[in-house]
């Protein structure tokens, strides 16, 4: 996570503070594997929506968005 990125716990405290389930689901920059792809889609498929999917650059949230629509 980047130096003016929020941490996972401070995005946790506010989405529950704004009545809103968090998910934290950590995935490497450089490589997502495919039970880490299944359990997104999964996530993505269980969770309210709309649902909110973002990472520091977009790169990892799109390839995960993406590589689960796929499945």
């Amino acid at each position: 996570h980047g130096p003016d990125q929020p941490t996972s716990a401070a995005i946790e405290a506010a989405a529950q503070a704004a009545g809103l389930q968090y998910v934290h689901q950590p995935v490497a920059s450089g490589y997502q594997s495919p039970e880490e792809i299944a359990e997104f889609a999964r996530l993505l498929q269980a969770l309210p929506h709309p649902v909110l999917v973002f990472c520091r650059s977009g790169a990892r949230s799109t390839r995960m968005f993406m590589a689960a629509q796929a499945l």
